[in-house]
């Protein structure tokens, strides 16, 4: 009997574990910085998803700003 609850504590162990990190994954996902924390876990789980976050990260280095057409103008009336 020890050894059925024994089994059962681990089990439940396991799915709370499991829960916290689906939990943590959707609450990351919505914030947008899950970048550091999840990269691991989607490179093992979904390599796809990592190799385009990894593209993402290199574009978004690579952007300079852009002016807009009113820029000059008020560059050119500033002191």
């Amino acid at each position: 009997m020890e050894t059925l609850w024994a089994g059962l504590v681990v089990a439940a162990g396991f799915v709370l574990l499991l829960a916290f990190y689906w939990w943590l994954g959707r609450r990351i996902r919505r914030a947008g910085i899950g970048g550091g924390l999840m990269g691991p876990l989607d490179e093992a789980w979904n390599p796809g998803r990592h190799k385009y976050r990894e593209v993402v990260e290199v574009q978004e280095q690579r952007m300079e700003p852009v002016e807009s057409p009113g820029d000059r103008l008020r560059r050119r009336l500033s002191p």
